[in-house]
């Protein structure tokens, strides 16, 4: 890896980096919600004409739904958003409702919260996600829009939000479109809905936006810190204290408001999996001062090595999806990270694969206090159009959101820019400006994504011929012998031909079994033809000689509506190692059993 950091400059933007640490009015509860599939919330007249995509949803399309109510017995209002059912915010819709189940369209929220106006400070409104689509009006203003199903934005709504009494409306379409990143088609559910936090945030005049603080992998006994404040009142003084470690140091904000540190690092422990130390990290100015939690450590490659903090490591992993199965519903809360991450602790796993787009803020937060690496990614799935500039500018939005928002976390160590998707020049410029994007923001991590691999059926040799290979850091690929279009014995039969200078990866591969159903192994879907995938698997992988760690196809069993094999799938993925009513299947003690193994072989010294 070269080793070099720019720092992107927040503009005028659509999310914040610092509001996740900073204290907030939670509007989240029970917000009123009306069903729009024609969009009658837009359209509420027999001769309406479309707005062109450059209008649509914007403060030129005003809403018919906004909170009129009906003030003189003749008057005709046909909405009542105060009388209307309630949803759980955050949360999907596919789940609270059975009516809502499989529904895909606009659905407008309500909820009205109390305020206290301080003219002296900034207000935001701070969404964690909301997928797909989301217009935002406060007190029937617009606010702003924001494409991207899993990604944080804010508006700032300082003029328009009041001292007392206020309503929210926000209009939410979970459409899949062909521009959209993902696009038309996925294998897991779409859930529609305010998926994540909502919060009123409140910062002074001039604040801190944004901080980044790591360890430099070409020098690991100096921290680099880059501070990014906001407002008129620059240049500023920013000093940055890790008291815990007799750290307090001060620098001043260029034109830009951007302030640049460096320091030595030789008091303060390492981050490691079995040893995850957090440090207590505050940052202030003047007027402001915000408080994060952050570990310190250096991943890097050598060869076909991965290391931490210098040491070789084994990715002992799993992917995951951002869903609770036991709930049957998308997963959001602290609560529910922790949930799914203690069952990857329970396999032995020191790394995990949020798969296939940003999952929630806790996510990360919880792996760093858990001691789990992760790999991220975002939603460049299967038949996105390369060549749309829009669905580029999705991709861009969703990557830089989360780059900002988990750089700081020790934790993530792979930035994923992709996942199986095809060979073509368009694709290639595509994930190659995809990485990019995140070299001006982070280069001390790497950059990877999930290709595919290549077998030729004579020779029974498999290669990864895909160009984007000679990009990444860490060469990664989904591979699913044993399952589709073989049986497990095949996997006895092959051999791997990849390249000496990069540690290899297997980003996945798996096979379906429903809890508790039991055969011949031979039989397929049963839990015994998935224990012999796994065990036949892992015998093939043991031969490869650069592999440096896996992350199978998949924790949990999840809702899938391209899975509907009757009395088997019922519009489940079952790939999962645990069921849908959170049972652990066989494969799931073979693979732990080969964890245990090889945390003894690629085991390590903490060193401080």
């Amino acid at each position: 890896m070269i080793i070099c950091l720019g720092f992107q400059l927040l503009t005028a933007q659509t999310h914040i980096p610092s509001f996740n640490i900073r204290e907030s009015q939670s509007l989240n509860g029970n917000w009123h919600y009306i069903i729009d599939p024609y969009e009658t919330g837009y359209r509420n007249h027999r001769n309406w004409v479309p707005f062109d995509e450059k209008d649509y949803g914007k403060a030129s399309a005003k809403p018919y739904y906004t909170n009129k109510k009906t003030m003189n017995p003749g008057d005709r209002v046909e909405y009542n958003f105060d009388t209307a059912p309630t949803l759980q915010v955050p949360g999907d819709w596919n789940s609270q409702k059975d009516q809502l189940l499989y529904y895909e369209g606009t659905l407008w929220y309500k909820t009205d919260f109390n305020f206290k106006k301080d003219e002296a400070q900034k207000a935001f409104i701070h969404f964690g996600a909301a997928n797909y689509e989301a217009d935002v009006y406060l007190n029937g203003e617009k606010a702003g829009k924001h494409r991207g199903g899993f990604d944080p934005f804010s508006f700032e709504v300082t003029d328009i939000i009041k001292d007392g009494s206020n309503f929210l409306i926000v209009r939410v379409d979970n459409s899949r479109q062909k521009e959209n990143v993902p696009n038309l088609t996925t294998d897991w559910w779409n859930y529609g809905g305010i998926t994540r936090d909502v919060s009123i945030v409140k910062v002074p005049q001039t604040f801190i936006a944004d901080h980044y603080l790591y360890l430099d992998p070409s020098e690991p006994d100096m921290v680099k810190a880059r501070i990014k404040i906001e407002g008129k009142a620059v240049p500023q003084e920013v000093t940055i204290t890790i008291e815990e470690a007799g750290v307090k140091i001060k620098a001043v904000t260029d034109e830009n408001g951007v302030a640049n540190f460096s320091f030595s690092a030789k008091k303060l422990k390492r981050w490691y999996p079995k040893r995850p130390k957090l440090y207590e990290v505050t940052i202030s100015i003047s007027e402001d001062q915000v408080t994060d939690h952050i570990g310190f450590r250096t991943i890097t490659t050598k060869g076909t090595d991965i290391l931490l903090n210098g040491q070789s490591i084994f990715l002992r992993g799993i992917s995951l999806h951002e869903e609770v199965p036991t709930r049957q519903a998308r997963a959001y809360s602290r609560e529910d990270a922790n949930l799914l991450l203690s069952w990857a602790k329970e396999l032995n796993c020191n790394f995990v694969r949020l798969a296939h787009y940003p999952h929630n803020v806790h996510m990360a937060r919880k792996a760093d206090e858990l001691g789990l690496l992760l790999w991220e990614e975002i939603p460049v799935y299967w038949g996105i159009d390369y060549e749309n500039p829009l669905a580029f500018d999705q991709a861009v939005s969703q990557l830089k959101g989360l780059v900002h928002r988990d750089k700081n976390r020790a934790s993530v160590i792979v930035w994923s820019v992709a996942n199986e998707t095809p060979e073509t020049p368009a694709r290639f410029d595509f994930l190659k400006k995809l990485k990019n994007t995140i070299m001006e923001v982070d280069q001390t991590r790497l950059i990877s994504a999930a290709l595919e691999r290549d077998e030729s059926p004579e020779k029974r040799v498999m290669t990864i011929p895909d160009p984007f290979a000679a990009e990444v850091d860490l060469l990664s690929c989904n591979e699913y012998l044993g399952w589709y279009g073989s049986t497990p014995e095949l996997c006895s039969e092959v051999s791997w031909e990849l390249p000496r200078d990069k540690p290899f990866f297997v980003s996945e591969f798996g096979g379906g079994a429903l809890y508790n159903y039991r055969g011949p192994k031979e039989q397929r879907w049963t839990e015994d033809y998935q224990e012999w995938l796994y065990r036949e698997q892992l015998k093939m992988l043991r031969q490869i000689p650069t592999l440096r760690g896996m992350t199978p196809w998949i924790l949990c069993d999840f809702r899938s509506p391209r899975r509907n094999l009757p009395l088997i799938q019922d519009g489940w993925n079952r790939k999962g190692l645990i069921s849908n009513s959170g049972y652990k299947k066989k494969a799931f003690h073979v693979l732990k059993a080969f964890y245990d193994e090889m945390e003894q072989q690629y085991d390590y010294r903490i060193k401080d």
